[in-house]
């Protein structure tokens, strides 16, 4: 598939939402609110894709992120956010490696084709390619986008100004 489409995919188009139109209008308040039956609050959502794109990004990168023992750790231990100052901070983050992810999807053929070190046993049973790693991100960040939709449509707060499917 084209740079063209895994760029549109990440920053959502197509049939995907697009991840940082579904989180830059939301108060703090709002992104901290837990929904019945649901047990991540979209402020939660937001901080576990800012960890993985923070963790794939550093093994793209050369370095060697220690995998975590449970995916929980990869979620924040309170509610979050505790503040709009750490929201604006999540959010401007979020907006910055969602970029990160669309420069590397423009990459030359040869460097989507270059291997991305091992840093754990999981990631030898999965394509290791840096293509391989940003269509994770893609599905990843899809699959986390639509629950955050979801909230949003619960807490009456769907669509955002930024727009998304309401049929």
């Amino acid at each position: 598939m084209s740079s063209r489409a895994l760029t549109e995919l990440l920053r959502g188009k197509a049939s995907h939402a697009d991840p940082l139109a579904c989180v830059e209008d939301l108060s703090a308040d709002l992104a901290a609110r837990q929904v019945a039956g649901f047990p991540h609050s979209i402020g939660q959502l937001v901080f576990h894709m800012n960890y993985w794109m923070d963790y794939e990004l550093r093994r793209i990168r050369g370095q060697r992120p220690t995998y975590p023992e449970h995916n929980s750790e990869s979620f924040p231990a309170t509610p979050s956010p505790a503040d709009t100052q750490e929201w604006n901070h999540q959010k401007k983050h979020f907006a910055s490696l969602l970029a990160d992810f669309s420069q590397l999807a423009n990459s030359s053929p040869e460097e989507m084709h270059r291997q991305i070190e091992s840093t754990h046993a999981g990631d030898t049973k999965v394509a290791a390619t840096l293509e391989a790693v940003l269509w994770q991100m893609v599905a990843h960040n899809s699959y986390h986008t639509g629950q955050i939709a979801m909230i949003r449509r619960v807490l009456g707060a769907w669509p955002p100004p930024g727009g998304g499917d309401t049929w």
